[in-house]
């Protein structure tokens, strides 16, 4: 009897280890596939940005030939380190916060080729924090575009866009005069940065707009702790 009550135990217990194996298998191979399927999604999302930047700038580049040709050299500069930045890192989903500011450092003088006195941009972000923090890839550049195309600018009545920290955030913020025609859009722009933060970090993006300013805030994420 004693040994027939061993028997039964060492075979339940033989029969629970497999079924724990057989559970840890299956609950990693959902992890596998999670995973490759937040890859699969973030890599989409990168795409409907890079085409869309490329479309535009290659349009101002053709006007600029057209009508300011002593500025063309400039812009093809300009958007050829653009380039260069941006194909450097585009393997990456996130980039730390002084790799993005450099993107935007290199649009941005793509812009004020083309707006001059029109348009004003400012950053006041720490050293330390350009260098501690990380970011998606292609987060704020947009939130700069969008700005861009969204407002009028001219020199009495300049579009001033800022990027600074506040209370663990980084703030992109224009003012707003919106213009009364503006080029078709997709509207993605904002919903692509929400989802990658989300699907990266598990966080959200706040978006605040009164009736002189447009205001995005940014959860700051440091280094080593993504989701």
């Amino acid at each position: 009897f004693l040994a027939t009550i061993t028997f039964l135990i060492c075979h339940f217990f033989h029969g629970f280890v497999i079924l724990a194996n057989i559970t840890k298998q299956s609950e990693l191979e959902l992890v596998r596939l999670q995973s490759a399927n937040m890859e699969s999604t973030i890599q989409l999302l990168k795409q409907q940005i890079q085409p869309h930047f490329l479309f535009n700038a290659l349009n101002t580049l053709k006007s600029l030939i057209r009508k300011k040709p002593d500025l063309a050299e400039d812009y093809v500069i300009q958007l050829s380190d653009f380039l260069r930045t941006s194909i450097s890192s585009q393997r990456m989903d996130v980039v730390s916060l002084i790799q993005e500011l450099e993107l935007c450092e290199h649009y941005m003088a793509m812009q004020k080729i083309r707006f001059g006195e029109a348009l004003f941009y400012q950053v006041n972000i720490s050293d330390e924090s350009k260098r501690k923090f990380v970011i998606p890839i292609f987060s704020l550049q947009p939130l700069l575009e969008n700005a861009i195309k969204h407002n009028e600018s001219t020199k009495q009545f300049p579009l001033t866009i800022s990027i600074t920290e506040e209370a663990g955030y980084i703030i992109v913020k224009n003012n707003l005069k919106i213009k009364r025609f503006v080029e078709p859009s997709t509207g993605n722009g904002l919903s692509n940065l929400s989802e990658r933060y989300r699907i990266l970090f598990n966080e959200k993006i706040i978006i605040d707009q009164s009736s002189s300013d447009f205001i995005v805030k940014i959860k700051l994420i440091e280094n080593g702790k993504e989701k």
